[in-house]
């Protein structure tokens, strides 16, 4: 049960590295905020795999091309869930946007049984549809509802997508490396992906928008803040997928949504309605019943 202990604890480091990049998006763009998790997580990251590495007994890793292929689809993949979701919060706001994400559920439920053949108990897969039936109602425009509002929901569904190939493409890279070692596994992982991550979106930047990279240099303490929780959310996130497959993990990572719809209002005055409390309260239940199916 190590996997449901680790998903639980990335939950509220996930909402405080959103957060903290949510605030650096006005400066550097979305894209300049989404850089800010990797590269300066990075360090955190190359940390903890240094740590693990000496407390594992004599891993032999076998980076195959299954294991790059692995990292590089689901780095990718992460670096467009990152920036769709930032552009998400500002359309509709920091919780809904968060809870829109959780539609990775039922696809990660689907591409792990597609192609990784992970299998789901009958109970698992009633409780991602009743997560997705969660899921419309909370993304049911309101009568009257702008461009923008639709833009935002059909961002946060983008980036739960994403957010589903790159949680299959982690758990294939950390099956390949070393699967009778599955944490240092899934640090080592979780190292590779971050430098590639820094690397394309250092490079993308430096050649369309530099002033973005000015922006994040300028901003490095909340950088190093949103790094941190980043690095830690996601050596979580890879430590859980390397245990169990995706959909049962993601399910259990939406209990960040009433995390996210608390800081919500804390921290950006928002409020949320009736229909979106109900989407919420389905999803949950939909949560519950696959991770204990």
């Amino acid at each position: 049960m190590l996997w449901i202990i680790m998903t639980a604890a990335a939950a509220p480091l996930q909402v405080a590295r959103n957060a903290l990049q949510r605030g650096l998006v006005g400066d550097a763009g979305p894209w300049g905020a989404t850089l800010v998790r990797f590269l300066f997580g990075l360090p955190f990251s190359i940390a903890l795999l240094a740590v693990v590495w000496a407390l594992t007994d004599a891993p032999q890793p076998d980076p195959s091309p299954r294991f790059w292929i692995g990292a590089a689809l689901g780095a990718l993949a992460q670096v467009g869930a990152t920036g769709a979701l930032l552009m998400a919060m500002h359309r509709s706001g920091f919780a809904v946007a968060t809870m829109m994400q959780q539609a990775s559920l039922p696809f990660a439920a689907l591409l792990g049984w597609l192609a990784l053949g992970d299998r789901l108990a009958a109970a698992a897969w009633a409780g991602v549809a009743l997560t997705t039936a969660g899921l419309v109602v909370l993304s049911w425009p309101k009568r009257g509802a702008g461009q923008g509002a639709l833009t935002g929901a059909g961002l946060g569904l983008l980036s739960g997508l994403c957010f589903a190939v790159a949680l299959n493409g982690y758990r294939q890279a950390g099956l390949a490396l070393e699967p009778d070692h599955p944490i240092f596994s899934a640090s080592a992982a979780l190292v590779a992906a971050q430098l590639m991550q820094s690397l394309v979106l250092t490079a993308l930047l430096a050649a369309t928008r530099p002033a973005a990279l000015k922006a994040v240099a300028a901003s490095w303490r909340s950088s190093l803040g949103a790094g941190f929780f980043g690095s830690a959310a996601s050596a979580c996130w890879f430590g859980a997928l390397a245990l169990a497959p995706a959909g049962p993990v993601r399910a259990v990572g939406v209990i960040e949504a009433p995390i996210a719809a608390a800081a919500g209002h804390r921290l950006f005055k928002e409020k949320l309605s009736l229909r979106q409390w109900v989407g919420g309260a389905l999803a949950a239940g939909g949560v519950v019943m696959t991770a204990l199916g």
